[in-house]
């Protein structure tokens, strides 16, 4: 009870708080702008004070100064015939850890996470701009999913075309990492290196042992004998259903990942299968078979590009396209850019007037609500917040396309028809740009749209409905915890956690549940234009790749983020050589609101990493449980595939 009062009290402290906090920040914009006002009026003051003083001059003042004007150009000459070569500038940035599709507001001391469109914005500014001689890449175990290596290829592909160099350098290099720098024009590694190369496997965890054991029994139901969303709590083994349909989406993902590597390096299909057979290689080993292009460390793959670039030094730049903060907090202005950092706003923006594409990402498991940042560092996608977005772009006169980026395995199917209902009601063109995985509730939202994009490696389809309960009475009842009931009504125990369904409740739940199938296909063979039978066939739970997603008529292209904005232009009419921005949503939230909603700013920085990184895999899959409890019947495709 105590502990439910101090949970009340924090809440209306911070409820209070909330609007006295944005009142300042109001203040302190209207407060900025007056003293940028007044220093303006300064100095076309002073200004106007040295144009009255130098009207003043005698002619042997101005002769002075000519002749001095004169002699500074004569200097200038001459030490312009002096100066010494440039040094050429060299981009050194790092791929590792975490990418998240979307961005987060930037902190006190500057950005607290990187972030895919970041990083290719820096690649793609590094291949245009004149003072970048070369770039190195540092691979070091990025953990990223298909989509996003795809994207981050066809970056460097781009920055490889501008005739600039780029180095890749790899340490303990496995699937992920060598994918990267395949893209580059030159692999090399230290020789206390190794690269990992093992193929493709796909492991499904099965809890059901544990959950007897617990006393628990999930009783699920499915629409869809490929909807295997379920089987991880209801079997110990795949299914046959379920490992045919794994067995063509792995055949797909190794035969891509063959295809990559054997054009990349100009090796053929048999070489690069007997490679990745062979799977581990030390730095000499991969030299010896042309998988890498040079072993040594990094004082000397530095002085191989100094040769590279004829020249004698090179200057090293690391934190290249980095958003800088300005961090000196001193004085009044110093206060104002504190706030203006803590929420988020800036009083020297100025709205632009160019034409925008909105990019709309939406990230995460799919929710009714807000979105949210769990203790893992994991996103939920909000039903009410990507909405939200799509309404502001829609009613926002210079937004005149929006692209839905998704990376999501789908989840609540309320939610996910909610979101679907406002991209069919937009008259602004709506592309899907799909990320890493875009399945079941993602494919969902995803069918709205005017046209699809997919990665090549995104895990897409699954077009299925699973749902159920966890009946717990077994675990309670074995630690002395029991129930007694009085109800009234057939089916009133359908939504119990104590006990699974009697046959009356479990014949009303599979119909629903297989009303809410009936929707999702005949929703899905309208946006695609496709007879319904013709659907089925590739729905009932099956999942498919990016690029057999494309091939049997469930997406319309490959492509990256970039080319989706593209298709978003044309679409809207705009002409090719017409320059627009991108408004990014929904806004990142600032650190005062991530503050103010409650403790994942500290846990997502500092706590997230390491446990993600160990339980993350296991959590994942046991979340079902939890979500079945809140919700019961689900869009979801809760496993993942990895490159490790």
């Amino acid at each position: 009870m105590a502990d439910k009062r101090v949970h009340t009290f924090i809440k209306r402290i911070r409820l209070s708080l909330r609007p006295f906090l944005q009142e300042i920040a109001m203040r302190l914009d209207s407060l900025s702008v007056t003293m940028f006002v007044m220093l303006v009026l300064l100095s076309a003051s002073t200004q106007s004070i040295g144009q009255e003083q130098g009207s003043a001059k005698t002619d042997k003042q101005e002769s002075s100064e000519q002749q001095s004007s004169d002699s500074k150009k004569a200097a200038t000459e001459e030490t312009k015939k002096a100066k010494p070569p440039e040094i050429p500038t060299v981009v050194s940035l790092a791929l590792q850890g975490g990418m998240s599709e979307t961005a987060m507001a930037p902190g006190l001391f500057g950005e607290l996470q990187s972030n895919l469109r970041a990083m290719i914005d820096r690649l793609d500014r590094a291949a245009t701009d004149e003072k970048v001689a070369a770039v190195v890449l540092r691979i070091r175990n990025p953990s990223i999913g298909r989509g996003k290596i795809h994207e981050l290829r066809q970056a460097i592909l781009r920055l490889k075309k501008s005739g600039k160099p780029v180095y890749a350098s790899l340490e303990s290099a496995q699937t992920a990492d060598y994918l990267l720098a395949c893209a580059c024009d030159h692999i090399v590694m230290p020789e206390s290196g190794m690269l990992l190369i093992p193929g493709v496997r796909m492991e499904v965890t099965y809890y059901k042992q544990l959950l007897d054991k617990l006393g628990v029994r999930a009783d699920m139901l499915r629409v869809g004998d490929f909807k295997g969303a379920a089987e991880p709590m209801t079997r110990d083994k795949m299914s046959d259903s379920l490992r045919q349909q794994y067995d063509l989406l792995v055949d797909d993902f190794y035969d891509q990942l063959i295809d990559g590597i054997a054009m990349d390096r100009d090796l053929n299909r048999d070489q690069v299968k007997g490679f990745v057979d062979q799977a581990l290689f030390t730095p000499q080993e991969a030299l010896q078979a042309g998988l890498i292009d040079q072993v040594a460390y990094q004082d000397e793959y530095r002085q191989e590009l100094k040769k590279t670039l004829k020249a004698e030094k090179m200057r090293i730049v690391t934190d290249y396209g980095r958003k800088k903060v300005d961090t000196d907090f001193s004085g009044m202005m110093g206060m104002v850019k504190m706030m203006e950092l803590l929420t988020g706003g800036s009083s020297s923006e100025r709205r632009s007037k160019k034409q925008k594409v909105a990019v709309v990402y939406a990230v995460g498991t799919i929710t009714t609500g807000s979105s949210q940042v769990d203790i893992l560092g994991g996103q939920t996608m909000g039903s009410e917040t990507i909405v939200n977005s799509l309404r502001a772009a829609e009613s926002d006169d210079s937004v005149v396309a929006v692209v839905l980026r998704v990376d999501s395995p789908g989840g609540s199917a309320l939610a996910s028809d909610l979101i679907w209902r406002q991209i069919k009601t937009m008259e602004k063109p709506v592309i899907a740009s799909m990320g890493d995985v875009a399945a079941s509730g993602g494919y969902y939202i995803s069918m709205g749209c005017r046209k699809i994009v997919a990665e090549p490696g995104t895990l897409t389809g699954s077009i299925g409905v699973v749902g159920g309960k966890m009946a717990i009475s077994g675990a309670m009842s074995r630690v002395g915890v029991t129930t007694d009931v009085v109800s009234r009504g057939k089916n009133n125990g359908i939504f119990t956690g104590l006990d699974g369904f009697t046959e009356s409740e479990r014949a009303a739940f599979q119909g629903m549940m297989e009303e809410t199938y009936r929707q999702f296909t005949a929703k899905a063979a309208a946006g695609r234009n496709m007879d319904v039978a013709k659907l089925l066939k590739l729905a009932g739970g099956r999942v498919w790749s990016g690029r057999q997603a494309q091939q049997k008529g469930l997406v319309d292209q490959l492509g990256t983020l970039d080319d989706a904005i593209a298709i978003a232009r044309q679409a809207a009419g705009i002409e090719a050589d017409t320059e627009t921005e991108l408004l990014i949503l929904p806004k990142p939230r600032s650190f005062l609101e991530q503050l103010l909603e409650g403790p994942s700013v500290t846990t997502q920085v500092g706590f997230a990493s390491p446990m993600k990184e160990l339980a993350g895999p296991w959590l994942a899959d046991l979340a079902l449980m939890q979500r079945l409890f809140a919700e019961p019947v689900l869009c979801w495709m809760p496993y993942r595939i990895e490159i490790k």
